[in-house]
């Protein structure tokens, strides 16, 4: 079964078509405000949709008269404006684009450079050092660097002096950008996997499989085009760039977070009603208002105000936002609807959010499918699932064993193209069949949601070859108000593994609630309340090693555990 289409969505086959249909529709909205600091000065600049397409033909245009057509543009920084213009830029009409990840460390963007053969390059200001030694090492193809900004670099230029070259051709009447051919089926971007245990892989994906993904999502989920987005996660990761475009295609606002400590300022500041994100930033926020409401002592207030909310709920009565008015208003009072992606949100927290009023879905997918598979959405929430499959996917669990539980695998317009220079790796995990092989091990119930057990890469084997899926012990875990995050993982002893789990422990918690008692006796209470989850657990599930912290773990940019490194860290010591 897959989702219902219940809105109407027009499908388009390229990010041009996509854009000039929101510049026709909403041509006055606006599509981003951006924040400018001078000292304590703080002012707004509003950028409509058509002033962006504006802006958006002049950069393509100056890239193009400088002769960088059908080339591959790398670009590189946070989540900024200049980042989605050349996002657009590039997949408009120019070439191929590069996103790369901001957290590598320069070698690593070195060699992702070398890779893709990129010859252009976009950056934000503090890689302008950075993008020097590059260029001076000799090893990488480029030939034109452009700061975001302003550069003191002789030999670089900036997206204004390239915008002024495209405004003058334009005016001669140069449309060669606009009316530039696009093969909606070829390669259009590379984009490199934050794997947490290998090198990254280059993904190859084209406008269509792009577009295609957001068709269905449109066709699912509800935009309003006066709706305001923050655009919380990275650019360079599918599902933030996706998320993007989705939110443009409907003519909402977009706005940027400062950071992950104001957050929760942001949303008050820009009266956010929609965002995506990671599980890990839902579970903090949900954690605080919870822990806000019983340092208040206000806990029984709250749970007689949730039982009122449901019963009425019955009825259809909503009185959601006057009764939990406070909390609305400590998260902006606007927000209305959050997309968690990347991996599994904590139960507890979904079915809080959702209680509360916030329509809170998750969604499943890869970078090779553009990424989205399988969403819930205001029609199908079922808790502990990932959803439904997209409309026009189809989604299969292969190899299943007596649990019912094998690989997703996919078929779809989404799919990628493959990777770049890898023919072998792509013949991997894309069979004969054209179906993609996604690593992920899950099971369906009757009414065809999917249920994720975990990645088949992470698998605990027992000796007495029982599986123990790391992924649902870390669910379990999640829900003690105390962890920040954890990592379940085998332990080997003599012949066998045990299972074992990290845990680091949020310091503040610990401390109001517990005040200042040891690790030692911190580690009692925590074995207490794992030995309790163990109660619940067929015999062979049990965690019978415990590791405690509150160093953060090693985590990929988009709040993946990188597991090797830590397993790696932990035999180490």
């Amino acid at each position: 079964m897959n989702l219902k289409k219940i809105y109407k969505a027009e499908r388009f086959n390229n990010i041009r078509e996509i854009m000039y249909n929101t510049v026709k529709l909403y041509p006055n909205n606006i599509a981003f405000k951006i924040k400018h600091k001078d000292g304590k000065n703080i002012s707004y600049t509003d950028i409509t949709y058509s002033e962006f397409q504006k802006e958006i033909n002049e950069f393509g245009t100056g890239l193009m008269s400088l002769g960088y057509k059908d080339k591959r543009v790398a670009v590189i920084g946070k989540n900024s404006y200049p980042w989605a213009l050349t996002y657009c830029a590039v997949l408009e009409g120019l070439g191929v684009l590069v996103p790369l990840d901001k957290g590598l460390p320069e070698a690593e963007i070195e060699l992702s450079l070398k890779r893709s053969k990129a010859e252009v390059i976009v950056f934000d200001k503090e890689y302008e050092e950075i993008i020097k030694r590059i260029v001076d090492n000799g090893q990488t193809s480029l030939t034109k660097c452009i700061c975001m900004t302003d550069t003191v670099v002789e030999e670089f230029t900036t997206i204004d002096a390239v915008e002024k070259i495209g405004k003058e051709e334009l005016a001669k009447g140069n449309t060669e950008y606009l009316n530039a051919e696009i093969d909606n089926k070829k390669m259009a971007a590379i984009i490199f996997t934050s794997g947490t245990t290998s090198m990254a892989k280059a993904v190859m994906l084209s406008q269509d499989n792009i577009a295609s993904n957001i068709y269905g999502l449109n066709c699912v989920e509800y935009i309003d085009p006066t709706d305001i987005n923050m655009a919380f996660l990275p650019f360079h990761h599918t599902f933030g760039s996706t998320g993007l475009l989705l939110f443009m295609s409907r003519g909402a606002t977009n706005v940027f977070c400062d950071g992950l400590r104001y957050i929760q300022d942001n949303l008050k500041e820009y009266h956010v009603s929609c965002f995506v994100c990671v599980p890990l930033l839902i579970e903090a926020i949900y954690k605080k208002v919870m822990h806000q409401i019983e340092k208040q002592g206000k806990m029984k207030t709250f749970q007689k105000g949730m039982k009122i909310s449901k019963f009425l709920l019955k009825f259809k009565i909503d009185i959601r936002k006057k009764l939990f008015k406070e909390i609305y208003d400590n998260l902006g009072g606007n927000l209305r609807f959050v997309v968690s992606g990347a991996s599994a949100i904590d139960r507890t927290v979904a079915e809080g959010f959702n209680d509360l009023g916030f329509l809170t879905v998750q969604g499943y997918g890869l970078t090779e499918t553009a990424p989205v598979l399988v969403a819930e959405n205001v029609n199908n929430i079922r808790y502990g699932s990932i959803g439904l499959p997209l409309p026009d996917i189809e989604i299969k669990i292969d190899n299943p064993n007596e649990e019912g539980i094998g690989e997703i695998i996919a078929k779809g317009p989404n799919v990628m193209l493959g990777y770049y220079e890898d023919e072998e790796s792509t013949n991997a995990v894309i069979d004969n069949d054209g179906w993609f092989h996604t690593g992920d091990l899950a099971y369906m119930d009757k009414d065809g949601f999917i249920f994720i057990a975990g990645r088949k890469k992470n698998v605990i084997v027992l000796k007495n070859g029982k599986n123990v899926y790391p992924e649902e012990l870390e669910q379990l875990i999640s829900e003690l108000p105390y962890v920040a995050e954890n990592m379940v993982f085998g332990m080997p002893k003599d012949d066998d593994l045990v299972v074992s789990v990290k845990i680091v422990y949020n310091e503040i918690y610990v401390k109001q609630k517990y005040g200042n008692i040891s690790e030692d006796e911190l580690k009692e209470i925590i074995w207490k309340d794992v030995k309790e989850i163990n109660s619940k657990l067929t015999t062979y599930k049990h965690i019978k090693n415990l590791v405690i912290t509150n160093e953060p773990m090693v985590k990929t940019t988009t709040a993946k555990v990188k597991r090797f490194e830590e397993m790696k860290k932990m035999n180490e010591k």
